[in-house]
């Protein structure tokens, strides 16, 4: 059983002005001091603000590796803290891009979470960052993180273990599913859920499998 640690317990600081159709943001996530509970739909104290594209059981919390931290820090020169991302959860010792979909880990002594999906980056992430084609250069470079479900709920607080508790056999991990979907992946996909492994996220991966068909010709 692996295990890492979690660096920091990010949530919303204050909702900050943007030029989506919401007109507000919560990507401005600091580090909570002390235990953090954690409920069906998230952290306690954190919020978003859109939640047409963000949050929901299936997004209830998101995770970001330090590794990929420190990518980002040198290729932008600059300190990439935790909560920067917008994420909630700056771990180290475990890769959350390559995290396979449904894998779960538990964090200190009961809270239990569920990988579901890669973070798609969206122009309010570009207007936080303040760097040029921003969407596109994270896109490209596929260190996109990890959205996660709740399925045991408790308290987290920084420095908490992180073991990863079980990994399912069908290897989709999220990176993969961002950066290269394909046929392949998506019938493994349904075969694993289908077989009781796994739960998708629906009705997303519904239109990603639509998508996918579509572009192949089938």
């Amino acid at each position: 059983m692996e295990t890492a640690s979690l660096l920091a317990v990010c949530r919303v600081h204050q909702l900050l002005p943007d030029a989506s159709n919401v007109g507000v943001t919560a990507i401005d996530k600091r580090p909570a001091e002390g235990p953090v509970k954690v409920h069906r739909l998230g952290l306690s104290g954190d919020i978003q603000a859109n939640r047409v594209h963000h949050g929901g059981p299936d997004q209830a919390i998101y995770a970001y590796s330090q590794a990929d931290a420190d990518f980002w820090g040198d290729m932008l020169r600059r300190e990439v803290p935790p909560g920067e991302f917008g994420e909630n959860l700056r771990v180290d010792g475990i890769d959350a891009t390559s995290a396979v979909i449904g894998e779960r880990w538990r964090i200190g002594l009961d809270v239990e979470l569920e990988v579901t999906s890669p973070r798609t980056p969206c122009a309010t992430f570009q207007r936080r960052l303040g760097e040029r084609q921003w969407v596109k250069r994270f896109t490209d470079e596929g260190r996109v993180g990890a959205y996660l479900r709740v399925i045991r709920t408790g308290s987290i607080q920084a420095g908490d273990h992180v073991h990863r508790t079980y990994v399912p056999r069908h290897g989709v991990t999220v990176g993969k599913w961002f950066s290269d979907p394909d046929l392949e992946s998506m019938e493994a996909l349904r075969d694993a859920e289908a077989d009781g492994e796994i739960r998708l996220q629906q009705p997303e991966f519904g239109k990603k499998f639509e998508a996918l068909l579509r572009r192949v010709g089938q």
